[in-house]
């Protein structure tokens, strides 16, 4: 049987994973807006790689609002929660490329620090399930702002 975080540890784990869904909803958008957008000499490259990381991103969205769900929380879920809630700011479709790219790297950065904060929550909380997916998160954005930062160099 699993144990019951006391309450103020579960809703802290909440509040981080919250933060992480809104966050992650946010990159996802933003990173699909990309790759729809971008264009220049590097638009394959770009356009292919800003695919696999949105891809990811919106199979990470839904496991994120499960965890808070099972957790017994209700997971935010418009426009206006994430907004408040997300690490991430929106961005133009009208940017050029380089600027694509350092934004997402500095976003995929933002995210990890989001996800240090869910493992953080949940080492307190004694709760397992939720460390596992935040570090699992940090290790793919960790690397996404790699995948990212080497095109500037």
């Amino acid at each position: 049987m699993a144990r019951k975080a006391a309450p103020r540890a579960n809703d802290q784990v909440v509040k981080e994973l919250s933060a992480l869904l809104a966050s992650t909803y946010t990159l996802y958008t933003k990173t699909q807006n990309y790759h729809w957008n971008v264009t220049g000499p590097m638009f394959t490259t770009l356009h292919t790689l800003f695919e696999t990381q949105y891809t990811e991103l919106a199979t990470a969205i839904d496991e994120i609002a499960e965890r808070i769900r099972a957790r017994g929380a209700f997971a935010p879920g418009s426009a206006g929660e994430f907004a408040k809630l997300s690490a991430v700011s929106e961005s133009s479709s009208r940017t050029p490329a380089k600027k694509m790219i350092a934004d997402l790297e500095r976003d995929q950065e933002k995210v990890s620090e989001v996800a240090r904060r869910v493992i953080e929550a949940a080492e307190a909380a004694d709760d397992q399930a939720s460390v596992d997916l935040g570090t699992r998160r940090l290790d793919i954005h960790e690397k996404n702002a790699w995948m990212l930062r080497v095109h500037l160099e």
